[in-house]
């Protein structure tokens, strides 16, 4: 196995198949954004979403996407012009992985690209030792997805953060008060009887926990390109923190708990998930 994957794999505990997976997709990812920087992506885009949040500020909970922002909007954006420093980039640590654009359903400003590859083959690759009867079962595709906003709301600020691993680069992502105006507006935004995702909800925490601040320019703009909010009507963190409690009585708690349950090691912390303790823990909001 290539030398840097075996330095990548060393931070990992892992205990299971589930935990080989999870490893083996975050070192993908990692391998995908060293790609892109090499081609001088993060000159037009940042990085943003929950798997921003796991790479560069310790999230503990796995994150399946790569989301991105351009820092200008500009409709004629092609993301294909990136994937021969992604190709090259898993090429030359023995990835076998095919990178292509994501069919758009409807018209929308998300630009979305999948890399995928055979599941048992990496597994493989990354971990020479185990016995193939014990992956039997790995019929599906290995999936990263990524998703581009070309024509973003404005107000994100910005900071440069460097990897060393798999070889030294850096990305632009959101600071950490615009990462948080993100995550409450996929909470206020996402249609919760459809799709509960308890990844939000565990975000959420996360960010208060750390006593981050929310961009709240940057949140005001999501919500009015989103038709949430009136464009004329007052804004601040009191009318937030209104949206939010209002959302909050709207969850199915255990869907949104079985939701976060694969991504996550310690599941203590969810016993306490209920209406109350989301509303309560919205009056430490800033």
């Amino acid at each position: 196995m290539n030398n840097i994957i075996t330095q990548m794999l060393a931070k990992y505990e892992i205990k299971n198949v589930d935990d080989e997976i999870n490893a083996l997709k975050e070192i993908i990812q990692e391998i995908v954004l060293s790609g892109l920087s090499r081609g001088s992506f993060f000159d037009v885009a940042a990085f943003y979403g929950g798997t921003a949040l796991r790479i560069f500020h310790h999230l503990d909970r796995f994150s399946e996407d790569l989301d991105f922002a351009l820092i200008e909007a500009n409709s004629d954006f092609q993301l294909s012009t990136y994937f021969p420093y992604i190709e090259k980039e898993l090429k030359a640590y023995g990835l076998n992985l095919e990178v292509s654009t994501k069919e758009k359903i409807n018209e929308s400003n998300i630009t979305s690209v999948v890399v995928r590859g055979d599941t048992l083959e990496h597994i493989l690759k990354f971990f020479p030792n185990r016995e193939n009867n014990q992956y039997n079962h790995l019929l599906k595709k290995i999936k990263i997805k990524f998703e581009v906003d070309i024509n973003p709301p404005s107000g994100a600020n910005y900071e440069y953060k460097y990897k060393l691993l798999p070889s030294p680069h850096q990305i632009r992502i959101y600071d950490m008060s615009s990462l948080f105006a993100g995550k409450i507006h996929a909470i206020l935004c996402r249609n919760w009887k459809i799709r509960v995702k308890g990844r939000d909800l565990y975000d959420y925490v996360f960010f208060l926990a750390n006593h981050t601040s929310v961009n709240l320019e940057l949140i005001k703009n999501k919500l009015i390109a989103s038709n949430y909010i009136d464009p004329n009507s007052s804004f601040d963190i009191l009318v937030l923190k209104k949206l939010l409690i209002a959302k909050f009585s709207m969850i199915d708690y255990k869907e949104a708990k079985e939701d976060v349950l694969p991504f996550i090691k310690d599941s203590q912390s969810l016993n306490l998930w209920n209406q109350d303790f989301f509303c309560e823990i919205t009056e430490y909001l800033h």
